[in-house]
């Protein structure tokens, strides 16, 4: 996965349950969330990722 390969420390991947406040002083600049997107067909998928504003960019 890219999260733990050339992109590790910059992109991030979870696949548990979590909230905003889970990223706060998390340096990566995104954190792909697993649970949180959905195939609303075969050709439109929603991806969630999330980031610390204040803090990785």
């Amino acid at each position: 996965a890219a999260s733990e390969g050339s992109l590790k420390g910059i992109l991030g991947y979870t696949d548990e349950d979590v909230v905003s406040n889970d990223f706060v002083g998390d340096a990566r600049s995104s954190i792909f969330d697993a649970k949180a997107g959905i195939a609303l067909s075969s050709t439109f998928v929603k991806l969630v990722s999330w980031y610390d504003n204040e803090w990785g960019y």
